[in-house]
C-alpha cells in the first residue's frame, strides 16, 4: 500500500469517528467509533503495518508523547495540582476496587493464572500489559499471553462509553448551577484556544515577536521535554519513575517560570497533528485482536472487564462520597484506568463542546472537568500500572 494511500485511510476514519461523535453529541465518543473501524479494517484489508506505512513508526510516536504530554503540563498549575489531591485518592480507590473484586468474585468464576494475569493491563496502559503478556509467555501459558495484549485492546470499547455517559451527566449538573447563578466557578483554564496570538512567556518577554517563531517554541518545548527524560534516567539507579510522569511535572514547572507559555504546540500551530499521531498509535494496537483470538477469549474478556468495572464503580462511589465528588466524576476520574492519555483528553473535550456552544460555559465545564481526568489518567494508566505489573508478576 503506498504510503499516502495509507495515511489518507487513517485520517478518513478518524474524521468519520470525529463526525459521528459530533452528531450524536459525544454519546458515541469519536475514540470508540475509530476503534471499531480499525478493527473492521485489520480483519479484512488492511495491512497489519499500515500505522508504519503511513509514516507513524516507533520514533515519531514517542516524540509526540513527549511533546504533548510536557504540552499538557502547560495548563495546570501548582495550585490546581495541589487541589486535585483528592482525584488521586478516587482513582486509586478504583483500582483497588478493580483488585479486590477480580481477586474475589473474578476467582469464584476463573481460574487462579487467568485473574493475575489480566488484573494490571486492566488498570493500566501497554507498558503493563506487555511485562504480563511476557511473564505469561515465560511460564509457558501462551494463550493467557495473548489475554493480557487483548485485554489492553478492548478495555477502551467498556471505557470510552461510559466515560462519555459520566462527564455528560456531571456536564449537565455543572451547566444547569452555572445557569441559575449558583455555581462557584474556579478560574477558567487557560486552554490556550488563542495562543497562536500570544505573547511570548515571561522570560521572554523582551524578545522581539519576531523571535518568537515555530522552532523557538518547539526549541523550548523539547528542552522542557528532554530534561524531564534526563532526570528520569538519572534517578533509574535508585528508583523507576516514568519519564512521562515527570513531562507532565516539568510542564507544570517550565510554564510558571515563564520558559514556556500556554499550549506551546498549539502556539506552534502542530496540536492537531500531534494528536492524531498518539490516536493512531493507540489504534495500532487492534491488530493484534483477530477474529479467532476474540472468539477463544471473549468469555474471560468479558467477565474480567465487567468484574472489574463494577469493582471500580463501587470503589470509586465510596471514596467520592467521602471526599465530596458526585458518583458521576468519581467513576469518571477512575475510568480513566482503561484508557489513559489523550484518551482521557480527547473525550472530555468532546462532551464538552457537545454540552455548549457558548464559550464562557464551555470554559467553566473545561475547568471542572478536565484537570481531574488528567490527573486521574496519569496516576492509573502512567504510574500505578506499571508498579502493579511488578508486583503480580511475582504471583504468577
Amino acid at each position: 500500500m503506498p504510503q499516502l494511500i495509507a495515511f489518507s485511510i487513517i485520517a478518513l476514519i478518524l474524521f468519520i469517528g470525529d463526525a459521528i461523535s459530533t452528531r450524536t453529541k459525544s454519546w458515541l465518543p469519536s475514540v470508540f467509533v475509530c476503534a471499531i473501524l480499525f478493527m473492521a479494517g485489520y480483519w479484512s484489508f488492511f495491512p497489519q503495518d499500515i500505522v508504519a506505512v503511513a509514516g507513524f513508526q516507533t520514533p515519531i510516536v514517542f516524540l509526540a508523547m513527549y511533546l504533548l504530554i510536557t504540552n499538557m503540563g502547560t495548563l495546570l498549575s501548582f495550585a490546581e495540582l495541589s487541589r486535585q489531591w483528592r482525584t488521586v485518592v478516587v482513582s486509586l480507590a478504583g483500582i483497588g476496587g478493580i483488585i479486590a473484586a477480580l481477586m474475589t468474585a473474578g476467582l469464584v468464576v476463573l481460574d487462579y493464572q487467568t485473574v493475575v494475569v489480566a488484573t494490571p493491563p486492566l488498570v493500566g496502559g501497554v507498558v503493563a500489559s506487555l511485562i504480563m503478556s511476557q511473564a505469561a509467555a515465560d511460564a509457558g501459558l501462551a494463550s493467557l499471553s495473548v489475554l493480557a495484549i487483548l485485554i489492553y485492546v478492548m478495555q477502551g470499547f467498556a471505557g470510552y462509553p461510559l466515560t462519555a455517559v459520566m462527564l455528560k451527566r456531571e456536564g449537565r449538573r455543572v451547566l444547569a448551577l452555572h445557569r441559575a447563578g449558583r455555581w462557584q466557578s474556579r478560574a477558567p483554564l487557560d486552554t490556550g484556544s488563542h495562543a497562536g496570538d500570544a505573547a511570548p512567556p515571561r522570560l521572554f518577554s523582551a524578545l522581539p515577536p519576531a523571535y518568537n517563531s515555530y522552532y523557538f517554541k518547539f526549541l523550548r518545548l523539547g528542552l522542557v521535554a528532554l530534561l524531564a527524560w534526563g532526570t528520569a534516567e538519572l534517578a533509574k539507579p535508585v528508583f523507576e519513575i516514568s519519564p512521562f510522569v515527570l513531562c507532565l511535572v516539568f510542564g507544570v514547572i517550565a510554564t510558571s517560570a515563564g520558559f514556556l507559555e500556554r499550549q506551546p504546540l498549539r502556539a506552534a500551530n502542530a496540536f492537531g497533528f500531534t494528536i492524531l499521531i498518539l490516536m493512531v498509535f493507540i489504534f495500532d494496537g487492534l491488530k493484534r485482536a483477530t477474529p479467532q483470538m476474540l472468539g477463544e477469549l471473549a468469555w474471560p474478556l468479558v467477565v474480567i472487564i465487567g468484574i472489574g468495572v463494577l469493582g471500580m464503580y463501587l470503589a470509586s462511589w465510596i471514596a467520592g462520597r467521602l471526599l465530596g465528588f458526585t458518583p458521576a466524576m468519581a467513576f469518571a476520574c477512575a475510568l480513566t484506568a482503561l484508557y489513559g492519555f489523550p484518551a482521557d483528553y480527547i473525550i472530555t473535550n468532546e462532551v464538552v463542546n457537545s454540552l455548549s456552544d457558548d464559550p464562557a460555559e464551555r470554559e467553566v465545564l473545561t475547568a471542572h472537568m478536565l484537570p481531574p481526568m488528567l490527573v486521574a489518567g496519569f496516576v492509573t494508566v502512567t504510574m500505578v500500572s506499571v508498579v502493579l505489573a511488578g508486583i503480580f508478576v511475582g504471583l504468577l
